[in-house]
């Protein structure tokens, strides 16, 4: 299973269980982050998920997900660079919403982690 977390974490699974909330276990679990044509996987095993958090849960097919040409690499050549992207992602997403804000009336409620 794939689960997109408000975060913006990308985590891949064995779903284990759920409830009515959406709070899910997650087993043999990796927090996959990527970068241009790369991608790299961080070990996390078991993972409790509250289901607030939840944005989207999908199943993964595994003999397309093969067929992606995405380069694998070591997690620490690929995190600076990933949170470089997230700043750089949350810096045009502020100047967005002053733009909205200021120009169209839009509210500027949420915080971090409801870009959603």
């Amino acid at each position: 299973m794939l689960v997109i977390l408000r975060d913006g974490r990308k985590l891949h699974g064995v779903l284990r269980s759920y409830d009515q909330f959406a709070n899910l276990v997650l087993e043999d679990t990796v927090e996959r982050i990527y970068h241009g044509n790369a991608f790299a996987e961080s070990w996390h095993g078991l993972f409790l998920i509250r289901g607030e958090n939840v944005v989207l849960l999908g199943e993964i097919d595994l003999d397309k997900e093969e067929e992606v040409p995405l380069k694998q690499v070591e997690y620490n050549l690929l995190a600076a660079f990933h949170k470089q992207d997230a700043e750089s992602k949350k810096e045009r997403e502020e100047i967005k919403s002053q733009i909205l804000y200021e120009q169209k009336g839009f509210c500027k409620e949420g915080g971090e982690g409801d870009g959603y």
